[in-house]
């Protein structure tokens, strides 16, 4: 069967075109006016070429051979197509970036000052990652259209997007999508390009001003009820099922949600073709058993897919797969069939035209790509796997198999690696999601009607539910979960590389030649791979396999200075950054980690900052300390550049990474001394899943007491010795800490002569088992079972047997034992 592919190329232009002007919005009027004037250009040379020319003649050709004037009429064609559609994006976009970021709102979110600002609600509030604040509840994120400013007594009236910040509501009550809100805060806008133009940190409780219009309040309260219904079921299954039937993703816990992501099953709790597809069959069906006429069908599915997409909210992966199932329904109305492939490119065209700022968008990317992948490829890889499996089963493995070939070039930008267990897990899960889907809208539909029925039909919609989240559980803790893959745009282009030479070399038919140069070219780049595999494992990068699959600190080896890693799931932040950026790069590379959600830089000495080029433009939220000089505002302005939000901490900020719940317990804001330097160290400790940590800087004894005086810090599993195991310590701290695990970052043969035997004198003393990276390399904490922890180092050093000083504050046994090493 031959590909329609004449849209394929306008449509790469287009995305291109809107991905490049959104990020320089000012220049889009000018490329617009060029653009229409080659299009227009290029249409009068097409026009001209097909008028017929008095006095002249063209020879015989071959029978069946194509005349070089047509060639060239389909190539001028396609790029008017190109010209044209480059054109519309453009356009749209110097029409939109004036309107999404008027200079009103541009003022206030450059001078910082606090607004009263009015907005409506356009998602489910989640919690948020990383949020900097003060207080001790939670905080959530939602996005929101910002309507009206009113700052310093001047009230603008606007229309941008922007992503709230604000206080978890008492009572668990949120705010409902559509309603509109009033609340003080200030703004901080984002990089250009983002589909969210400013961040509005809320620093007030938000006051409700309008209730949601009539047609978002029944979904709200079905989703709502829904929500509440299906959490009150055992285990993950009754969290897990709201996104599965209707995208709610709200009740998934950080750990399961790193759960499915592992196991490459997260997609399944995305709302997109496929839950379209089947609601649209649904009532077909239906329609089919009432004797309904085609046109009544197609009405009432044009109608149900319109409410569900209102249930579900338009995401940008909704909004792809209803536009394309909406028009393939209006084409089956009118006698004239779509096909799927000119479908998906028409509808790709036709939703970036309307709003440029989807082509950043990764969830929009992965549900083109991943369409595109089960219209291109399912079927030739079910027709090859058929020659050795059963048709049926050939069919359940080339679905997810072509989705993920499709997706992971996308995918290695946001985790440079490859799922070695993605497809057996989507094999054992995929079966049980539609039927949580369908059955799970039904329970959503009749509870407020049929509490009854509902409450039967969530009970068998949360067997498969349940079925799903233990796979995701199982494949998530099998050994070497992901293989290591080169990041950046040439990991994506090998990829691509591979990919292509692989598809040609298996799906060539059993009567065409063999494919000799894709498969040596094929064979040449795996050996390659070998040798850059090789490579990984001798620099550290391999060793991810040997890792306990929980880990949550990691000490890195960048020799005399502080650089650790606090991870929960896919969720990383960066406790200093050392002396050398390329020495952070190598550790961050090990660990596969591309993105830092959360930044802290605990004072300005060169062994604490002097690696931040490894992670600018890297960075969402850095926490840091008062600058003492130019040179330390100007290190906040490249942060700030490469598209952080950078914040000076004090004690009393407080957020949360992934399931993680932060606090910042020194200095004190506003205090007359120990603001710079190392008494001024930025400490911060971290709770959850099972550790508790803290992170000293380079804090002396003097400030190590005023610390434990005014934020008496308690009982801590992990503490990040200060000073690199200097003998300025206080020991009443560290007989409070009464750490399991003491990390002590440390150049080797270094000059200072740390760490002394003081320090590892006292957290002998207290219990505390002392890991060096100066000795053990990188070394790694995870939590283990019983109370107990994993201890990973990259060097084998004996660090004696397993030791239980003192229990825990939960009762648990205080144990820390070395499991193994890299050798």
């Amino acid at each position: 069967m031959s590909l329609d592919l004449r849209l394929a190329l306008p449509a790469v232009v287009v995305w291109l075109t809107a991905g490049l002007l959104i990020g320089a919005p000012h220049q889009a009027v000018a490329v617009a006016v060029t653009l229409w004037l080659v299009a227009g250009g290029c249409t009068v040379l097409l026009v001209a070429s097909r008028m017929p020319r008095h006095g002249t003649f063209e020879l015989p050709t071959r029978r069946n051979a194509a005349p070089r004037s047509g060639r060239w009429q389909a190539l001028g064609s396609s790029v008017v197509l190109c010209c044209a559609g480059a054109a519309l994006v453009a356009t749209s976009v110097g029409a939109w970036a004036p309107v999404r970021l008027p200079p009103e709102l541009s003022a206030a979110a450059e001078s910082q000052a606090t607004i009263t600002a009015t907005v409506t609600v356009w998602s489910v509030p989640v919690a948020a990652k990383a949020f900097i604040g003060s207080g001790a509840s939670g905080r959530v994120r939602y996005r929101a259209t910002l309507t009206q400013i009113d700052s310093r007594g001047e009230t603008a009236h606007v229309s941008s997007p922007v992503v709230v910040f604000a206080e978890a509501a008492r009572g668990g009550i949120e705010p409902e999508i559509g309603s509109s809100l009033e609340m003080r805060g200030t703004l901080r806008a984002t990089e250009l390009g983002d589909a969210a133009v400013a961040l509005l940190f809320a620093t007030e409780t938000a006051r409700n001003v309008a209730a949601p219009p009539w047609w978002l309040r029944w979904a709200n309260e079905l989703r709502a009820g829904f929500a509440t219904a299906a959490t009150s079921l055992a285990g993950d299954g009754g969290d897990l099922l709201p996104g599965l039937a209707i995208g709610d993703t709200s009740a998934v816990s950080p750990a399961l949600d790193t759960t499915m992501k592992t196991s490459s099953l997260s997609h399944l709790t995305a709302v997109s073709g496929a839950n379209c597809a089947i609601v649209i069959a649904s009532i077909m069906l239906l329609g089919g058993y009432l004797r309904l006429g085609r046109s009544w069908r197609i009405l009432l599915s044009l109608v149900t897919l319109l409410g569900f997409t209102v249930l579900v909210t338009p995401e940008p992966s909704v909004l792809r797969s209803a536009v394309m199932a909406a028009l393939t329904l209006v084409s089956i109305g009118v006698g004239r069939p779509g096909r799927g492939l000119p479908t998906l490119l028409g509808v790709v065209i036709g939703l970036l035209v309307s709003d440029p700022w989807l082509a950043r968008n990764y969830g929009f990317a992965l549900s083109v790509l991943a369409t595109a992948g089960l219209l291109i490829l399912a079927g030739p890889l079910a027709r090859v796997l058929a020659q050795w499996i059963p048709t049926a089963l050939a069919v359940i493995i080339a679905i997810p198999l072509a989705a993920q070939l499709a997706c992971q070039p996308v995918l290695i930008l946001l985790n440079p690696s490859l799922p070695l267990y993605g497809v057996p897990a989507n094999i054992l899960a995929g079966p049980a999601a539609p039927i949580a889907t369908v059955v799970g809208l039904m329970a959503c539909l009749t509870l407020p009607l049929l509490p009854g029925v509902a409450s039967g039909l969530l009970a068998l919609a949360w067997l498969p539910s349940a079925w799903i989240a233990a796979v995701a559980q199982g494949v998530s803790t099998l050994p070497g979960t992901r293989l290591p893959w080169p990041g950046g745009a040439p990991g994506v282009l090998l990829l691509v590389v591979v990919t292509l030479l692989t598809l040609m070399v298996v799906l060539r038919g059993p009567a065409a030649r063999p494919a000799r140069w894709p498969a040596a070219a094929l064979a040449l780049l795996f050996v390659g791979l070998g040798g850059y595999a090789g490579s990984l494992i001798g620099t550290g990068i391999g060793r991810l396999v040997t890792f306990p699959p929980n880990w949550q600190i990691a000490a890195c080896d960048i020799g005399q200075g502080d650089a650790v890693v606090v991870r929960d799931g896919d969720q990383y932040g960066v406790v200093d950054v050392g002396p050398d950026p390329k020495l952070l790069s190598a550790c961050l590379a090990t660990l596969g980690i591309t993105r830092i959600n959360l930044l802290v830089l605990t004072h300005y000495d060169l062994d604490h900052i002097g690696g931040v080029d490894a992670v600018i433009g890297r960075v969402d939220t850095a926490l840091v300390g008062v600058p003492e000089n130019a040179q330390d505002e100007r290190l906040h302005e490249r942060l700030t550049a490469g598209g952080a939000t950078v914040r000076q901490a004090a004690r009393g900020d407080a957020g949360t990474l992934g399931g993680l719940r932060w606090n910042i317990l020194w200095p004190i804001r506003g205090a007359t001394t120990m603001q710079v330097g190392n008494p001024g160290s930025v400490t911060i400790m971290f709770d959850g899943q099972g550790i508790r940590s803290i992170f000293l800087g380079d804090l002396g004894q003097e400030a190590q007491d005023a610390l434990r005086r005014v934020s008496p810090p308690g009982r801590v599993d992990v503490v990040k010795v200060a000073h690199h195991g200097s003998a300025d310590q206080s020991p009443q701290l560290y007989a409070e800490l009464r750490a399991r695990v003491g990390l002590i970052s440390v150049g080797v043969k270094n000059t200072y002569g740390h760490p002394t035997d003081t320090l590892l004198n006292l957290l002998g003393s207290v219990g505390t088992l002392s890991l060096r990276t100066d000795r053990e390399g990188l070394a790694v904490v995870a939590p283990g079972t019983n109370g107990t922890f994993v201890v990973w180092t990259e060097k084998v050093v004996d660090l004696g047997p397993p030791r239980a000083p003192a229990p825990t504050p939960t009762g648990a046994p205080n144990a820390a034992w070395r499991v193994g090493g890299a050798g």
